[in-house]
């Protein structure tokens, strides 16, 4: 069974890439992620703001895209983001220190 995911693509007031990401991110349906982040080039902005769940496999997608992405997540999501050491590899904002960008 595959655990709803909602992607919704989009772009910022300053005309970036934006992916928004809701529902939980898991074996299940981490490829539909992957392929989502493989169809959009250059850099992008991730907003996790709306997942409720993230495991290994989603992880693995985040990692293998983290040279182009930022994250926006929320302190419940920091401590696999920190843990995992994404945070080392790509800019992630509110998960505790400061608000996200606009």
């Amino acid at each position: 069974m595959t655990t709803p995911l909602t992607l919704i693509p989009g772009r910022r007031p300053d005309g970036s890439a934006q992916l928004a990401v809701s529902g939980e991110i898991d074996m299940s349906n981490a490829a539909s992620l992957a392929e989502a982040l493989e169809t959009t080039s250059g850099p992008l902005v991730l907003d996790l703001t709306d997942v409720e769940y993230l495991d290994s496999a989603g992880l693995s997608v985040l990692f293998a895209h983290a040279d182009r992405l930022e994250l926006i997540a929320t302190p419940m999501l920091g401590p696999v983001l920190t843990v995992s050491g994404l945070t080392d590899l790509a800019p992630v904002h509110g998960i505790g220190e400061g608000p996200a960008p606009e």
